[in-house]
């Protein structure tokens, strides 16, 4: 029997992650996020990011970058405002609603992993740490 390709296996583990944050987020009375939108905060950093970085940490267009922004700030999740380092620039910022439901987020991925064991998560840990760090990494593996 052929075993099942590691990137397939890799994008269910992801694809499950993402569901039950998003389902537990919304159980605990956040607003319903898409997938593509949950990916937003993933990319975010204590700073701030350029809309122009966030597309490129998303791997979608500006607009498309735009409009998932859009959404989120429609939710009170996100603010864009001016960068104070560069003249004309802007900076996509988590709101203090925004802060409240990363930290539930943090939480519903904790227990996740909990559910997981902590042997197995350390192993996971260990064995993705370098995968995207090396010589072909680029400014879509986001924050660091």
């Amino acid at each position: 029997m052929d075993r099942v390709p590691l990137a397939l296996l890799l994008l269910r583990a992801s694809r499950w992650f993402d569901r039950q944050l998003l389902d537990g987020l919304e159980e605990a009375g956040w607003p319903r996020l898409s997938p593509a939108q949950s990916l937003v905060f993933a990319h975010l950093d204590a700073r701030g990011v350029a809309p122009a970085t966030l597309a490129r940490r998303l791997g979608t267009s500006r607009q498309g970058a735009h409009e998932l922004v859009a959404g989120l700030v429609r939710h009170g999740l996100l603010a864009v405002e001016p960068d104070p380092a560069r003249a004309g620039g802007r900076l996509v910022l988590l709101t203090a609603r925004g802060r409240a439901l990363a930290a539930d987020a943090r939480r519903l991925l904790r227990g996740l992993e909990e559910q997981l064991g902590g042997e197995r998560v350390a192993a996971l840990r260990d064995l993705l740490a370098d995968v995207g760090t090396g010589a072909g990494a680029d400014a879509t593996d986001g924050p660091s």
